[in-house]
Formats: structure tokens, C-alpha cells, sequence
């Protein structure tokens, strides 16, 4: 199980690296990969999550995997939600279906 205090990385926070690395503007690349330019924004300031859909958008663009996009939002979601403390709550409270014993076979 991964540390309550690990933050992962949301993949908007790498595409607004990238997209400062190679002077590209915010609205010039929603326009790019057809996206309107407030759903790019949220994206890249960890206000939405990103979709599989934009994920590939952007891979064909700027060529960063979208496999790699989507593991990171999987793991920053993930967490997040490890991090919340109603669900750790009700978690806590689901009851686990225990596996049933199986006798010894004889040899």
C-alpha cells in the first residue's frame, strides 16, 4: 500500500511543463488538439482529471505517451481518494468475504 503522505504527480502538471518548455501557449494548444481552452486549463491546474480521449490528443501533439498520462492520473487518483478520509471510513466498514478453508487433499 502506498504512503498516505505520497502525492503524485497529476499529468497536467507535466503537460504544463512541457507546454512552457516549448513556448507553446495554453490556447494555442487547445486549439491544436481541439479541446476548448478551459477544459485544457483545469486539466493543467489539477482541477480535472484528464480523459483517455485528451490523453491521446496530446500524445499525437507533443508525442508523450498517453500510457504514461493515464498511469499518472490512475496513481493520482488513486491516492487522492486513499487520502479521503469518509471513504477510508467506509472502507473500514465494509465487511470482506473470507475465503473458505479447503481440507488437506491426501496423498
Amino acid at each position: 500500500m502506498t504512503s498516505k503522505k505520497f502525492t503524485p504527480t497529476h499529468p497536467g502538471e507535466v503537460i504544463k511543463d512541457e507546454l512552457i518548455a516549448r513556448g507553446i501557449s495554453q490556447k494555442d494548444f487547445a486549439g491544436r488538439i481541439g479541446i476548448p481552452y478551459t477544459m485544457l486549463n483545469d486539466i493543467l491546474n489539477e482541477r480535472r482529471p484528464l480523459t483517455v480521449p485528451t490523453a491521446l490528443y496530446i500524445e499525437s501533439a507533443l508525442g508523450i505517451s498517453a500510457d504514461l498520462l493515464m498511469g499518472l492520473q490512475s496513481d493520482y487518483t488513486m491516492q487522492r481518494t486513499r487520502n479521503d478520509k469518509e471513504i477510508m471510513r467506509r472502507m473500514r466498514s465494509v465487511q470482506p468475504y473470507l475465503s473458505p478453508v479447503t481440507p488437506a487433499r491426501a496423498l
